[in-house]
């Protein structure tokens, strides 16, 4: 008989520039991912040893981000070495996934208790360093199915905003607004619940108050190069750094346990797991993933996108959720709702857990149902989660 998977807990490190100097690129990416685990347990009295397993996504997984980071972040909180680890990577929904894994086993009977997260220090193991299908040689096999190359995601957003006919304003627009809504919502201390400071860094740095339109609107074009110019002449170049998530350090974590486990230890479960999907796209405009995923999730959990009280779209670029909404369905005042990676950041293998955090918090100071997460993700993927408040 399958048992309720849970969530208990959410906990996040701010959002840091992914950039030396920023304010987490001091911290080894073990130890940042340590520091929410070591949370998790002291937030919820729990012993390490009751621990099933911990589940963290990772993206670049070199240097100092390789060897399975979940285990040696384990260990380095202290955990007992009975307790086992593992290192996801499904790109940027890396930690989403993670939370699935961890759900699904619940559901199960595979496990009582587990954490699943993830961290990213894009600081100090750069975007890139752990290579890319986009402008290597790559596989043979893979080269003769894709003859033109695969791209980069840059220029995916790209060939979104082409597609669906949104303006550099509108990009733009949509980005201010994303860094409107997150100061709204820092200011009124919606994130502290979740928030575990790091250091001097108690907020996210992330967020630009004050970003306008206008503002915005002078930054030049990302990605064009000569040679991406001549393969695409159609697309008029509007993804900016403006209109883009920024490189970001960061982890985050979610307890995840049987509900029956939750009633036993005497804690509050706050959320159910309803639904999960995960599904492939085209691998050239990979970002519209969350485009099927969605639809095949709320086909699987009889619900409509009228029924959800919040969705988190991850802000990859400001074309992806742009993009989603407008083929969904979706209600822009409910998506994102205290903004998004393009002001909260994208730590690539923490912004699966960040996102349900932020969803669970939101649901709870709304007094909403259901939520929504799903998230684009590199070489044409992407998962979707369902969640009911409980």
């Amino acid at each position: 008989m399958s048992r309720t998977a849970v969530i208990v807990d959410a906990v996040r490190t701010p959002s840091g520039r992914g950039k030396p100097g920023g304010g987490l690129s001091g911290i080894h990416p073990v130890d940042l991912a340590a520091g929410v685990l070591r949370a998790v347990l002291e937030r919820n009295g729990l012993e390490s040893s009751q621990v099933d397993d911990v589940l963290l996504g990772c993206v670049s997984q070199v240097g100092e981000q390789s060897a399975n980071i979940a285990r040696q972040a384990s260990l380095a909180a202290g955990f007992d070495e009975a307790v086992p680890a593992a290192t996801i990577d499904r790109q940027c929904g890396s930690s989403q996934q993670a939370a699935h894994f961890a759900a699904q086993g619940v559901i199960s009977g595979q496990y009582d208790i587990v954490i699943a997260g993830g961290v990213e220090s894009m600081s100090r193991v750069p975007l890139g360093a752990a290579g890319s299908v986009a402008g290597s040689p790559g596989s043979p096999l893979l080269r003769d199915r894709y003859h033109e190359g695969l791209v980069g995601q840059g220029i995916s957003a790209e060939l979104i905003a082409e597609r669906w006919g949104f303006t550099r304003d509108d990009l733009d627009a949509f980005a201010a607004e994303s860094h409107e809504r997150a100061s709204e919502a820092t200011a009124a201390g919606l994130f502290d619940g979740q928030l575990l400071p790091q250091g001097d860094l108690a907020a996210d740095e992330t967020i630009r108050p004050g970003t306008t339109t206008a503002s915005l609107a002078g930054l030049p074009p990302a990605f064009r190069s000569d040679a991406a110019a001549a393969r695409f002449p159609e697309l008029d170049w509007r993804i900016t750094a403006g209109n883009s998530s920024p490189l970001t350090d960061g982890a985050s974590a979610v307890l995840i346990m049987a509900e029956e486990t939750a009633s036993a230890l005497g804690l509050t479960p706050r959320a159910r797991f309803h639904a999960f999907a995960v599904t492939g796209s085209d691998p050239l405009l990979m970002l519209t993933g969350p485009i099927p995923a969605t639809r095949r999730i709320l086909a699987r959990s009889g619900l409509t996108i009228d029924d959800l009280d919040a969705y988190e779209v991850n802000e990859a670029f400001a074309s992806v959720p742009l993009a989603w909404a407008a083929e969904v369905g979706a209600d822009p005042a409910r998506m994102n709702p205290w903004g998004g990676a393009i002001a909260l950041g994208h730590a690539l293998g923490s912004s699966g857990t960040r996102l349900l955090g932020t969803l669970l918090a939101h649901l709870e100071h709304t007094r909403g149902r259901w939520g929504l997460q799903t998230m684009c993700e590199g070489g044409g993927m992407a998962n979707a989660t369902i969640i009911e408040r409980l």
